[in-house]
């Protein structure tokens, strides 16, 4: 094992002039620990298991690795990502996109489940150099002879741990079994149970093993931990969130049955609360995470496995419900908030019945936590979300981009441009936030306006 804090220059490594100065270009000048301990190895051919968490430049790590190795004269998919969920999978697929920005004529193609297979069966005939999905639909594209594994030489899984709870082993042996035997596979992780181990000795060549603590110099969490009896743990959670009330907030529970009742709690209670868990249709998950993110809702209630590989930059609150049986699984919890420098906090709720789990918690820490009093709730009513999710039907089917949206509304009895948030398009529809206050103007605008020369229905999100 490898174990790093240690950072250097991506010059120091073996790598394409033009992959360097792109590097630069976009301000990557000093590798993260993970990247660090993790490429010499890459670059040599090694097969590597990586244990890093969200947001420790692992993308970056592997995506070097990929484009290191590709013949891009050879037009054939010579490198294989799988990611658990559609939104990782795009993450990933855009930061490899922007990694090769010096490679010209290099294609990267995204499969994932939720998007139309017969477009997805066209773009392969096209061709790609490397292809990035979910694993059922890479399944399926391989089992129906549509995606051509012959040639594949670098297969990555990323956040392999949360694959297998998400119920994929049995799909992910399918697919490594039709790769070919002589690969480089790069295995990343934020925790390592046995069955990652076991994943590795079945798919992986004496592997190298490198582990790095998660970065938190720049960054100050403040924990606070509060034991309660069992049947006080649902008012215990709307103190909490009253009394440190913040923009955006995330609850994580422990079952997909307590995130939908917690969710449905908390909106009963008159917080604007959204669910996040395994249970949801792909396109309910996208919805809810595009009103989470653009702060048209406060609280995000999900569970582990739903919320690995969110995008949300900024979470002022972290509370866990119950505390987690996996201490590395606590950590990466709390570490989704006092990220960049901003004052962080988490709260933790617990019983008698986990005292076990605060102790291995604190053996993980090394530090030792002690219970306070719930605070009390603030009489004050619940602020409402600052922003508004408007929903149009058009998307990039249709053409629709974001500057359309936004020339709509800014155009003559429109809103300022401050005025709009966050917008995500997708194929068949599109979202836009705009402040509460200019809700309804801009919902008149984009009514009785014009994207790309005609109307769409245009709804409030609830």
């Amino acid at each position: 094992m490898t174990d790093t804090t240690s950072a250097s220059s991506f010059s120091s490594l073996p790598l394409a002039q033009a992959l360097l100065q792109n590097l630069d270009s976009l301000g990557f000048n000093k590798m993260t620990p993970i990247q660090a301990a993790s490429l010499p190895q890459v670059l040599e051919g090694r097969d590597v298991i990586g244990q890093a968490s969200t947001g420790s430049g692992k993308t970056v790590a592997f995506g070097l690795g990929l484009l290191h190795a590709l013949d891009v004269q050879k037009f054939a998919p010579q490198g294989l990502v799988l990611c658990p969920t559609r939104e990782l999978a795009d993450q990933v697929a855009g930061e490899l996109r922007r990694l090769a920005r010096s490679i010209h004529n290099i294609k990267i193609l995204t499969l994932c489940g939720g998007g139309p297979f017969g477009a997805q069966v066209a773009s392969l005939k096209h061709g790609a150099h490397i292809v990035v999905g979910t694993p059922g639909r890479i399944e399926e594209h391989v089992r129906k002879g549509h995606l051509n594994t012959r040639s594949m030489s670098m297969l990555v899984l990323d956040e392999a741990d949360r694959m297998l709870d998400m119920g994929f082993q049995d799909t992910l042996t399918t697919i490594v079994s039709a790769l070919p035997g002589r690969r480089q596979t790069l295995l990343f992780s934020a925790t390592f149970p046995e069955q990652i181990e076991r994943m590795a000795k079945g798919y992986m060549t004496e592997p190298v093993f490198v582990k790095v603590q998660a970065e938190r110099q720049d960054s100050t969490i403040e924990q606070r931990f509060f034991k309660i009896e069992d049947s006080d743990r649902s008012q215990a959670l709307r103190q909490i969130l009253s009394a440190y009330f913040a923009e955006s907030m995330i609850v994580f529970c422990t079952t997909k049955r307590e995130t939908q009742e917690v969710a449905d709690t908390l909106s009963a209670q008159g917080f604007a609360a959204l669910a996040l868990h395994g249970d949801l249709e792909q396109r309910e998950r996208d919805y809810t995470l595009v009103r989470f993110a653009n702060k048209s809702a406060n609280v995000l209630v999900a569970t582990d496995v739903a919320a690995r590989g969110l995008d949300i930059s900024a979470l002022d609150l972290v509370v866990n419900y119950h505390l987690s049986r996996d201490p590395e699984v606590h950590v990466h919890r709390i570490g989704r908030t006092g990220r960049a420098g901003a004052q962080g906090l988490a709260c933790s709720i617990y019983s008698d019945r986990e005292i076990g789990k605060l102790i291995r918690i604190e053996e993980e820490m090394g530090e030792s936590f002690f219970p306070e009093k719930v605070p009390e709730a603030p009489t004050r009513s619940l602020p409402e979300p600052s922003m508004i999710t408007l929903q149009i039907d058009g998307g990039k089917k249709q053409k629709v981009r974001p500057g359309d949206i936004v020339g709509c509304l800014t155009g003559e009895g429109g809103i300022d441009n401050a005025q709009i948030g966050k917008i995500n398009v997708f194929d068949f529809s599109a979202f836009v936030a705009v402040e509460r206050q200019v809700y309804r103007r801009a919902l008149k605008k984009i009514e009785t306006g014009k994207l790309k020369g005609r109307r769409f229905r245009v709804r409030v999100m609830k």
